[in-house]
């Protein structure tokens, strides 16, 4: 590599190499697509290799995946060297990712946000929304550094994870239904009756197929909207006790609840940013199990 490579010329290869995309690189990266292309072609001419096929669809030359993971690697040994500093100064600064569902995004996290922010003012968050595949891939390939879920995490010996607590989970009818005047529904109460549900690979809909009875009679994208249209009368629908009901009425689902998993790199455990941010998470959720009870349900936990 000749020595004028810059490691910004790595972080937009890698995101290029990951999003296939030069538009969705550059805007990821708050670069003009210009300067995204100038890098990649900079770097080009500096390892004399083609990174990319230009066609209708970009792709990686074998240069280009023979590349990724010396890149994951020099920028890996990057965000070491800086923790390292970060721990001798003690103070944390910098840039911090955080990633949560979107459901999560809207309950949670501005309040652990706004705790952070408060106590270490001088670090940078960016907050981003995803699915829990999305946000564990994230974390898994140093694109973020901790982020929220329900369920359980992926079984990746270089992740660490920990419950901060659980969430019951209630089924949402529309105002009317027969089971809406119900103080709890158990499985059996949900013959026949017809649901709408997210996408298959969500641990919402994985647990909706596990129950006999119901009939899925739509997919919604999102739990926030699966709620509006269950208020709308379009059918009933599973979802943390969190989600905002949308003028559905909601029922406690016996039994039934999903844990609310932080997940981070153990090799970051250290860095004072993330250190800063597991402390925070936890003491919020110490403090919101002493004043709530919807922490210490135990039983029937699911993934999501």
């Amino acid at each position: 590599m000749g020595d004028a490579m810059e490691l910004r010329h790595l972080r937009t290869f890698r995101a290029v190499a990951r999003t296939l995309n030069f538009t969705h690189a550059a805007a990821e990266l708050h670069y003009a697509q210009s300067s995204v292309t100038e890098q990649i072609q900079t770097l080009e001419a500096e390892l004399g290799s083609k990174l990319f096929e230009r066609g209708r669809r970009l792709r990686l030359t074998g240069a280009g995946e023979r590349l990724v993971g010396y890149a994951d690697q020099v920028l890996e040994l990057v965000e070491e060297a800086r923790a390292a500093v970060d721990e001798e100064r003690g103070e944390p600064d910098g840039d911090l990712t955080i990633g949560a569902l979107e459901t999560l995004c809207a309950q949670r996290i501005p309040a652990l946000f706004g705790e952070y922010r408060t106590r270490w003012p001088r670090v940078r968050i960016r907050l981003e929304e995803g699915s829990r595949g999305e946000l564990y891939q994230a974390v898994q390939q140093s694109e973020m550094d901790v982020c929220f879920t329900f369920g359980e995490p992926p079984a990746d010996p270089a992740l660490a994870s920990a419950s901060l607590g659980t969430e019951p989970l209630v089924v949402i009818v529309p105002p009317g239904h027969p089971l809406a005047p119900k103080d709890e529904i158990r499985p059996g109460d949900l013959d026949g009756v017809g649901f709408l549900a997210t996408p298959n690979g969500c641990g919402f809909r994985e647990m909706l197929d596990r129950i006999d009875g119901p009939v899925v009679e739509a997919e919604v994208g999102s739990l926030a909207a699966l709620a509006r249209c269950v208020a709308a009368g379009l059918g009933c629908g599973i979802v943390p006790a969190l989600v905002e009901h949308a003028g559905a009425v909601a029922v406690p689902l016996a039994g039934a609840a999903t844990d609310l998993t932080m997940t981070w790199r153990r090799r970051d455990e250290r860095k004072p940013s993330v250190a800063a941010l597991l402390a925070t998470a936890y003491a919020l959720s110490k403090k919101d199990s002493n004043s709530s009870g919807s922490s210490s349900v135990k039983a029937g936990a699911i993934d999501s």
